[in-house]
């Protein structure tokens, strides 16, 4: 008896614990999904609800003249998790290798290499505005005074490299992030492993690739899950720098611009479609939903197997 009052209470606390982070997540996540979702079945006047609309903000969403604009920032959002995944990723896994190589120094580099994370996104944006500047910006007149002609490069204003560019500007901010778990993959791994396979003559490269590497797959998985989330949610840094329509002539377009554009309207046109922009919304949690499960279950099962 005394230890099934202990269970209730246990659990009663449990709960009472929990109940804070499940309001707020009902609240501000659940809640403003459940509320798309019902968005995108209804006609709309501006802001002002209509009738039943069933799947027609759908159809929208696919035709003319959306489809275009959705195909485009579909494939960029891809190119951009393509671009971070593999670039952030290995640059992560390479600053966390050689932070755990130091014997001396390492608090101090692990806070200059996650320094840039806690910047806030607008400074960040602004400053490599200044940074970019095509005409006196530091970056044009280092490379014209290494000789080579930079022609003013219009780095975000070209739309061959403003993609580029912002993207390398995300991985600058955000490298140090998958740098500290995988330094912290690398911390957890046994030490006796390390020290039999120095005793039976493995090389340093060959511990990482044979032992190392694979124990990181846990560290792995939430990289590579929240990497592809940011990447088909990528809305802040693009808006900063391009704007709502993904200047220049729409290369930096990615589809949380899209829905801000439809459902909110943009700097040239003061239209906006929540229907379609709803409809939207429901098909980015989609691909995200259902590429974050697929892919956290295939890598959570290579887990096992490693």
């Amino acid at each position: 008896m005394l230890q099934s009052g202990l269970k209730r209470q246990q659990q009663k606390f449990t709960w009472l614990l929990l109940t804070p982070g499940i309001l707020i997540i009902v609240i501000f996540t659940s809640l403003p999904a459940f509320t798309t979702l019902s968005y995108s079945f209804f006609h709309w006047t501006g802001f002002v609800r209509g009738d039943w609309a069933g799947i027609e903000n759908f159809q929208r969403l696919f035709t003319f003249p959306f489809r275009a604009q959705f195909l485009s920032a579909l494939r960029h959002n891809t190119l951009v998790f393509i671009g971070i995944f593999i670039i952030q990723t290995s640059g992560g896994i390479l600053l966390a290798y050689s932070l755990y190589q130091l014997r001396r120094g390492q608090r101090f580099f692990r806070t200059v290499a996650f320094f840039p994370v806690i910047f806030s996104l607008v400074i960040v944006g602004y400053m490599w505005q200044s940074l970019l500047n095509p005409f006196n910006g530091p970056i044009n007149v280092l490379i014209s005074k290494l000789g080579i002609d930079s022609g003013g490069l219009l780095w975000l204003g070209e739309t061959k490299t403003a993609l580029p560019t912002m993207v390398f500007i995300n991985l600058w901010r955000w490298v140090g992030f998958p740098t500290i778990i995988f330094l912290a993959g690398l911390n957890a791994i046994n030490a006796e492993y390390l020290e039999a396979a120095r005793i039976d003559g493995a090389s340093d490269f060959q511990i990482f690739r044979k032992i190392m590497f694979p124990l990181l797959a846990p560290s792995m998985t939430i990289v590579s899950v929240l990497t592809f989330i940011g990447a088909f949610e990528w809305f802040d840094l693009p808006f900063i720098l391009g704007g709502s329509n993904g200047n220049p002539e729409g290369a930096a377009d990615t589809l949380a611009l899209m829905f801000y554009r439809l459902s909110f309207g943009s700097a040239d046109s003061i239209a906006n479609e929540v229907g379609v922009g709803s409809a939207l919304g429901v098909v980015i949690f989609v691909i995200v939903g259902v590429g974050a499960t697929l892919g956290a279950k295939m890598l959570r099962s290579r887990e096992v197997e490693s």
